[in-house]
C-alpha cells in the first residue's frame, strides 16, 4: 500500500509540474517538457501542498481522483490533430499527431545576423517565435528575394516585380507559410542543418519536409521557441 501511495503522490507531483508550466506559457506557445529557455527556469512550482497520504483505502482514492482530474486537465491544454514544434536553440524539430512524435530532426532557423543598411534601416534574421499556424500551403514554390537579399550580396535592390527577383529550384519541392514571409521549406545547403543559418525562415531536409507538408493543414499550429 505505501509503495501504492508514493507512485501515486509522484504521479500528482509530476501532473502539478506540468500545469504550472503550461498555464505559464498557454497564450503564447505550447510547452514541451524538454523545454531548456531561460525564460521558464525561474519559474517555481509550490508542491508543498500536496495532500498529506496514508495507509487508508479513502486516501489513496481521493489521491487517485485528484490524479484523474489534472490528467484531464492536461488533455484540454494539449492541442490536438497535428502540430510542429520548433526548437530555435537546438535547431530541432518534432511534428505531433495525436499527441504522439511521428517524425522528428534537425531544422535550421534565423541566423540572428543583424545586416545594416545605413542609419536608418536594418535586418535582423530572426525567426519569429511563439504560437503560429500554417497560412498556406505551396508546391515548387518560387522565391521572391526581398531587399535584403540584393542588399546582401552587394547589389542594386531591383523594381518590386522585376525578372532577377525571382528564383526557381532553391526552396525545395514544398513550402508552408507562416505569415509575414516566412516559410518553412526546403534547402540546397542541407549540410547546414542544425544550425542557425536562416534569415528567418525554418529550413528542413527534403525528406522531413514532405512528411511535415502532407501531415501539417492550413491552420494547424507551429509553436517555435
Amino acid at each position: 500500500m505505501n509503495r501504492k501511495i508514493i507512485l501515486l503522490k509522484t504521479g500528482l507531483t509530476a501532473l502539478v509540474i506540468l500545469i504550472g508550466l503550461l498555464l505559464f506559457v498557454a497564450a503564447n506557445a505550447f510547452l514541451i517538457p524538454e523545454i531548456q529557455d531561460t525564460r521558464f527556469r525561474s519559474l517555481v512550482i509550490d508542491n508543498t501542498k500536496l495532500p498529506e497520504t496514508s495507509d487508508k483505502p479513502e486516501d489513496v482514492a481521493k489521491l487517485q481522483k485528484q490524479v484523474d482530474r489534472l490528467e484531464q486537465k492536461l488533455d484540454r491544454l494539449t492541442p490536438g490533430g497535428t502540430f510542429l514544434i520548433i526548437n530555435t536553440t537546438e535547431n530541432t524539430y518534432r511534428l505531433f499527431k495525436n499527441n504522439q512524435i511521428i517524425r522528428k530532426g534537425l531544422c535550421s532557423t534565423g541566423s540572428l545576423i543583424q545586416l545594416e543598411v545605413d542609419s536608418t534601416k536594418s535586418f535582423t534574421f530572426e525567426t519569429p517565435r511563439g504560437a503560429l499556424s500554417v497560412k498556406g500551403k505551396i508546391t515548387n514554390p518560387i522565391w521572391r528575394k526581398p531587399d535584403w537579399a540584393f542588399i546582401e550580396e552587394g547589389l542594386p535592390v531591383p523594381p518590386a516585380n522585376h525578372n532577377s527577383r525571382f528564383e526557381r529550384g532553391v526552396l525545395g519541392d514544398y513550402a508552408l507559410s507562416l505569415g509575414d514571409g516566412y516559410l518553412i521549406h526546403g534547402t540546397l545547403y542541407q549540410r547546414l542543418l542544425g544550425m542557425p543559418v536562416t534569415h528567418g525562415c525554418i529550413r528542413l531536409a527534403d525528406e522531413d519536409l514532405e512528411v511535415v507538408y502532407k501531415n501539417l493543414q492550413v491552420g494547424s499550429k507551429v509553436f517555435i521557441y
